[in-house]
């Protein structure tokens, strides 16, 4: 497994502190980030998954615990607009350049808008995929939001 992708070298770049922690994916979970979880052996809470979402039609890109589901009507206020929907998973590959499982906000083909779930920022380290399946890295959730350019919001039902 190669331990610098897309998004490790966007975190090197931006100067971010983080480390790398590798785990036995599981393409069949139900849950890929609950797997993350129980293979890491962390609190679900503290992996985040990195979910990808049209609002208004625009690309938004979504972190939130690995064990809740995001609020579509959450999702579209916290972003201005009115409604919110899932992209479908080939869409999702298409506009970051990551594959299902493995998409990390981190190094996407291109900068969109992203949310993190504001309940994320009480912990002083949380892990979010490191842009390959199996890879997680492990970083403070503000230095995520600085890198990223996100925005904190309730966003989980």
């Amino acid at each position: 497994m190669a331990k610098a992708t897309r998004a490790t070298v966007a975190l090197v770049k931006a100067g971010i502190a983080f480390t790398i922690h590798a785990y036995d994916y599981d393409p069949d979970a139900e849950s890929i980030g609950l797997q993350a979880a129980q293979a890491l052996g962390e609190d679900p809470a503290r992996v985040l998954k990195t979910l990808m979402a049209l609002v208004d039609g625009k690309p938004a890109c979504v972190i939130v615990p690995s064990d809740r589901e995001v609020s579509m009507k959450r999702l579209a206020a916290a972003l201005g607009g009115k409604a919110a929907q899932m992209m479908k998973p080939a869409e999702a590959e298409r506009a970051t350049g990551y594959k299902v499982g493995g998409i990390s906000p981190f190094g996407q083909m291109r900068q969109v808008r992203t949310v993190i779930e504001q309940a994320a920022l009480a912990h002083e380290l949380v892990f979010i995929n490191g842009g390959q399946r199996g890879l997680q890295v492990r970083l403070a959730p503000r230095d995520a939001m600085a890198v990223l350019g996100a925005i904190a919001a309730p966003l989980v039902a």
